[in-house]
């Protein structure tokens, strides 16, 4: 197929690869999207937007858009999942949006990929091609060729620059740095969404709020419950695991989650006894030190630094990663050099910054005896509105254009 030296060419069409084609597109750069799947249809289940991320999106143009399709909680609260009472919340609404002049919100992610997906579909600098995976690539030093597998026949696209929105299992990672793989971080992610009128959504409307973002906190896993459209809920829950296979939504029994519940509510048991089936993934994550980038190739998002969830900031990395390589690439006068390496120097600190405060949270979440009834405590004494001011480097964040 044809292709211009100045494509933008970008491997993945997830949330990350979609925001990146929308990025470059909307500075007039022209991009091609490559998405080894025959149709885009996002496995998984919720996920958190937090203002760094929907201001970005908002810059998009897809703010009424986003609104649409997610939900504003009115707060993030922290519970103990033996007794189910709140040791903590942080304001969310209105809350959030005067002091980080962006919302807080929680959307399915499917919805969120199909409102990408229809920005780029009907954006004529961008083309997207399903079915059709780049499995290599040469650099000349001047442009980048990628070999590209469409109905096992083999075709070449070239362009200025090859970006790797592939995810933690990156193609692309291992060609630029071979000895590069992700690691399982020893812990199992299970979700599920329950429906408004199902047994599993009375037992959680029993003990919870409705309109707030839940985590359930215990030495041996933490469950984070939140709202979808539609009286829909998110459920999520991590606990440790073994590594298996490899795959974003894996059936498989919940014996490993049961077990977890040992000393919980027995509301909070029932409940995820009645939200099955619950389908699960092993958790990877990519060495801080890893290359982002080698030549004219680059990654982004969880290619280049997946992280465990317990920031809930998987999502917002990636968005924010896709608008700071844009701005780098068109004001670079070609030079991609500098870009890149600018991109790697403006983004490395924030990621490994927000990786610091996910181990933070995971030893905080998961803390047990004296150090969780001192969690509590303290956690306990701390107003909301300041517990919210520590977020103020992370959600207040806006990138410099």
């Amino acid at each position: 197929m044809s292709g211009g030296a100045s494509d933008i060419l970008i491997a993945g069409g997830g949330i990350a690869g979609l925001t990146a084609a929308l990025a470059f597109a909307e500075r007039g750069l022209p991009v091609r999207v490559f998405e080894r799947a025959p149709a885009l249809e996002e496995v998984g289940a919720g996920l958190q937007l937090s203002p760094n991320a929907t201001r970005l999106i908002d810059r998009l143009g897809l703010g009424p858009g986003l609104r649409e399709i997610a939900v504003r909680p009115e707060a993030i609260a922290l519970l103990d999942a033996g007794s189910l009472k709140e040791i903590s919340h942080v304001p969310l609404g209105a809350d959030a949006e005067a002091r980080w002049r962006a919302p807080y919100l929680v959307a399915h992610r499917a919805d969120l990929q199909g409102l990408l997906l229809d920005a780029v579909r009907a954006n004529p600098a961008i083309r997207l091609e399903l079915g059709a995976s780049i499995e290599e690539f040469s650099d000349d030093g001047t442009g980048v060729t990628a070999a590209v597998v469409r109905d096992d026949k083999n075709e070449e696209a070239s362009g200025a620059l090859l970006v790797g929105a592939d995810g933690v299992w990156s193609r692309l990672r291992h060609l630029i740095s071979p000895g590069e793989a992700c690691r399982f971080a020893g812990r199992v992610a299970w979700r599920t969404v329950i429906e408004p009128d199902s047994p599993a959504a009375a037992i959680f409307g029993g003990f919870a709020a409705r309109d707030r973002v839940s985590a359930f906190l215990h030495r041996d896993f933490h469950l984070v419950a939140y709202p979808l459209t539609r009286g829909r809920f998110n459920l999520v829950a991590v606990t440790r695991g073994r590594e298996g296979r490899r795959g974003w939504s894996l059936p498989g029994g919940t014996s490993t989650l049961a077990g977890a519940m040992s000393g919980v509510d027995a509301r909070l048991a029932a409940l995820v006894e009645a939200a099955a089936p619950w389908t699960m993934w092993p958790l990877f994550q990519v060495d801080a030190r890893a290359r982002w980038h080698g030549g004219r190739v680059v990654l982004i998002g969880d290619a280049a630094h997946a992280m465990t969830p317990f920031a809930a900031q998987g999502a917002a990395m990636g968005i924010e990663d896709a608008m700071i390589l844009a701005r780098h690439v068109s004001s670079s006068d070609a030079d991609i050099a500098s870009a890149l390496a600018g991109y790697d120097a403006e983004r490395r600190p924030r990621v490994n910054r927000v990786r610091k405060r996910g181990s933070f949270n995971r030893f905080v979440w998961h803390a047990w005896g004296p150090i969780a009834l001192g969690r509590n405590v303290v956690l306990g004494l701390r107003p909301p509105r300041k517990l919210a001011g520590d977020f103020d480097w992370l959600y207040g964040w806006s990138p410099r254009d």
